[in-house]
């Protein structure tokens, strides 16, 4: 089987959640035997169709434009036995560059009416792939691909093999990923597999593939300071990633949440520890981080017996957590005050990082 796999995202190179999604539906297919191309169209010249209708008419079948397009992508799509097309979604759809592909195909259709379905349509000229969209949001709501689909389903209509839509796709990393967003991967790939030996993909697998691993409640207070950073700092999601940054917590709550998805469970290990927080200054509060069999219990409030107090003015424990201070020069300029098993201090770092 030979499948062509187009992707319209222009972040490549790991920041991309379509990219990972794709990169691992092409992996399982390449496992069932599927020769795979993957095409970047960002690399590539595609002109927009400028509604001339040559290739209805002068050329049949044939575009005006001598492009990558003409040349190259759109021999490869009509000899594909399978197309993959992934996109990010943009403004509820594909985005512009894939757009300009879609429309590049018309030399598919010839220029007469007809019916289908009892909606005019035009028939077709050449024997065309079936097709699976895939596409990620950073929205948690699956609805959100509610209008792609249905574009995706009236114009490729009997063609469309699976929807394989990913909210919450930005959450899918290393600090926040876990084994939910394994298991969201592995099935990724299983999908791959069986679309490869099947033509489809099990409603077991496609379950797992868009398993809701995070919702409003949860992930909207990390993405608000997430992106809160990115302005004060001024820097794009990319530079954030680069230089290593984290997200400035503005509340307890924030802080807890953030402490949470920086767990490092394995660094942890067997390790008991009770952390408590008591923090002063523009934020006044109470929080506890306890530890246990690689599990972490945080939230607002006292522990009981905690084995480490840390007594410290919110900014100061927040530019600590941020990297705009160094936690131990600050606490040998006695900015903050810690009591208890200092054993738990050092380890702090093992217990709350991505590395």
């Amino acid at each position: 089987m030979k499948v062509l796999a187009i992707n319209s995202s222009a972040r490549i190179g790991g920041q991309s959640k379509t990219e990972l999604m794709l990169n691992h539906l092409v992996e399982g297919m390449r496992d069932a035997g599927a020769a795979v191309e993957v095409m970047n169209l960002h690399k590539k010249s595609i002109k927009n169709c400028i509604g001339c209708f040559t290739c209805w008419t002068k050329t049949p079948g044939k575009c005006l434009h001598k492009d990558d397009m003409s040349n190259e992508i759109y021999p490869k799509y009509l000899d594909a036995d399978l197309l993959v097309l992934a996109t990010p979604l943009y403004h509820y759809t594909v985005n512009a560059t894939m757009k300009a592909f879609i429309e590049r195909t018309l030399p598919d259709l010839q220029p007469f009416f007809k019916l289908r379905n009892g909606v005019t349509s035009h028939p077709i000229r050449h024997k065309t792939p079936p097709v699976v969209a895939l596409s990620v949001a950073g929205f948690p709501d699956e609805s959100v691909f509610d209008l792609l689909s249905s574009y995706m389903n009236f114009i490729y209509h009997g063609r469309l093999l699976a929807e394989i839509y990913r909210p919450a796709a930005e959450s899918m990393r290393p600090l926040d990923g876990g084994e939910k967003v394994a298991d969201i991967l592995d099935a990724t790939v299983q999908g791959g597999r069986e679309l490869v030996e099947s033509m489809t993909i099990s409603p077991e697998t496609m379950a797992r593939i868009k398993y809701p691993f995070v919702n409003f409640e949860t992930m909207a207070p990390i993405v608000n300071i997430f992106w809160q950073t990115c302005i004060d700092e001024g820097v794009t999601p990319k530079e954030f990633e680069k230089k290593e940054m984290v997200p400035r917590p503005d509340s307890i709550e924030t802080f807890v949440a953030l402490m949470g998805l920086a767990f490092n469970r394995e660094k942890a290990g067997d390790a008991e520890a009770k952390i408590q927080f008591l923090f002063s200054g523009v934020v006044e509060g109470k929080c506890y981080f306890n530890i246990k069999n690689g599990n972490l219990e945080a939230d607002l409030g006292s522990s009981d017996n905690p084995d480490l107090t840390i007594e410290t003015p919110f900014e100061i424990w927040m530019d600590i957590t941020t990297k705009k201070a160094d936690g131990q020069q600050m606490f040998m300029e006695q900015k903050y005050k810690v009591s208890g098993d200092m054993s738990v201090l050092m380890r702090f770092g093992d217990f709350f990082g991505r590395k």
